[in-house]
C-alpha cells in the first residue's frame, strides 16, 4: 500500500502503471485481431475471442492491483448473486466518470462475460484503445441524427442494420454488453441544460437500448440494472481515484427481464416508443431513489465517525 505518499507523486503513479498496463495487453489483444482476421476457420476464430477475452481479464485484474496499490478501496457490492460466465447480458448503468468503466470490468470479471461496449466511430482512431477495440469486437456506431435523416430518408434503418451486423459477432460466445442511457457523464451542468428531473441522473435515452433488445433481444440471459456510486467523490472521480482520495464504491446490481422490443413496431409506432420511454423512466426513477439512500447512509455513518474520532481525541 502506498497511500501515505503524497497525491500527485500517487497521481503520476497510478497513471504510469494504468498506461502501462492498457497499452502491453491491447497491444497483444491487436496481434490477436489480425491473427483472428486471417484465420479461415471458424472454430479457431473463435478460440482466439476467448483468448482475447482473457487478456480483457487480465487487464481488469491487474487495473484492481493498481487500485490496492494506491489507495485503500472498500467495496460495497451487492447483487452478484446468481450470475454466470457463460450468459448473455446486456447492462444498463448510470454514468459517472472515465473511472467507471475501469471499475465495473474489475467488479464483473469473474461473474458475467466481460463487457462490450457500443462505442462512436471516431474513437476506432485513438492508439492502443482503438484497435484494441476492434479486435475485441465491440460495435463502433456511426449514429444518424434526425437532420441527417430529414435530409436523406433512405438512411432511415441503417443504425438498426448496423446494430444487428454487430451483434452477430455475439451470437457464438457468451457476452455482457453494457449501454449507458444517458448517453454522456453526469455533471450539475448536464443535469440543469436539460432540466433533468432527478437528483443524481441525467435523462435515459431509450433509442440505443431498443436497438440493441431488437438486435438480439431473445439471446440475453437477463437485463442487469446496475448503480454506481462513489459516496466520498466530489467531481473528478478519475483524477481522485488516481490521488488515492476515493474510500468507498458502491455497486448495486439488479437483474431483470429483458423487454421484447419489435423494430417494425418500435421504430413506426410513436406510442410504442413512448411506452418503452416510460418504462426506462421508471427504472431512472428508483435508481434516482436508491443513490439518495446510499449517500444518505453514508452520510451518516461518516458523521458518527467524526464524532466518535472527535470524542475520543476529546478525552
Amino acid at each position: 500500500m502506498l497511500n501515505f505518499l503524497p497525491g500527485p507523486l500517487l497521481f503520476v503513479l497510478s497513471l504510469t502503471l494504468l498506461i502501462i498496463n492498457t497499452v502491453i495487453w491491447s497491444s497483444i489483444i491487436c496481434i490477436g485481431g489480425l491473427i483472428k482476421l486471417l484465420l479461415p476457420i471458424a472454430f479457431l476464430r473463435t478460440g482466439i475471442a476467448h483468448l482475447m477475452n482473457r487478456c480483457m481479464w487480465s487487464w481488469a485484474c491487474i487495473n484492481g492491483g493498481i487500485l490496492f496499490l494506491i489507495a485503500k478501496i472498500e467495496w460495497d457490492i451487492e447483487g452478484l448473486e446468481g450470475l454466470k460466465k457463460d450468459g448473455w447480458y446486456l447492462l444498463i448503468s448510470n454514468h459517472l466518470s472515465g473511472f467507471d468503466i475501469a471499475a465495473l470490468t474489475y467488479v464483473l470479471r469473474n461473474n458475467i462475460p466481460m463487457l462490450k461496449f457500443f462505442l462512436k466511430k471516431e474513437l476506432l482512431y485513438v492508439p492502443f484503445l482503438g484497435l484494441g477495440c476492434w479486435a475485441l469486437d465491440m460495435p463502433f456506431m456511426n449514429r444518424t441524427s434526425a437532420k441527417q435523416l430529414r435530409k436523406n430518408p433512405k438512411l432511415k434503418g441503417k443504425d438498426l442494420e448496423t446494430t444487428r451486423r454487430s451483434c452477430e459477432k455475439f451470437k457464438s460466445i457468451p457476452t455482457s454488453i453494457i449501454n449507458y442511457v444517458e448517453g454522456s457523464r453526469f455533471t450539475q451542468e448536464k443535469k440543469a441544460r436539460q432540466r433533468s428531473p432527478y437528483r443524481y441522473l441525467l435523462r435515459p435515452k431509450a433509442g440505443g437500448i431498443a436497438f440493441t433488445i431488437s438486435a438480439m433481444g431473445e439471446q440475453f440471459t437477463s437485463l442487469l440494472n446496475v448503480t454506481l456510486v462513489y459516496p466520498d467523490s466530489a467531481d473528478n472521480t478519475l483524477s481522485e481515484v488516481m490521488h488515492g482520495k476515493v474510500k468507498r464504491i458502491v455497486v448495486r446490481i439488479e437483474s431483470m427481464p429483458v423487454p421484447e422490443v419489435d423494430d417494425k413496431q418500435y421504430f413506426n409506432d410513436a406510442e410504442c416508443r413512448a411506452q418503452f420511454q416510460r418504462w426506462l423512466n421508471g427504472i431512472w426513477q428508483q435508481k434516482d431513489e436508491q443513490i439518495h439512500q446510499i449517500l444518505a447512509r453514508y452520510n451518516s455513518d461518516q458523521l458518527i465517525t467524526e464524532e466518535t474520532s472527535s470524542l475520543a481525541e476529546s478525552r
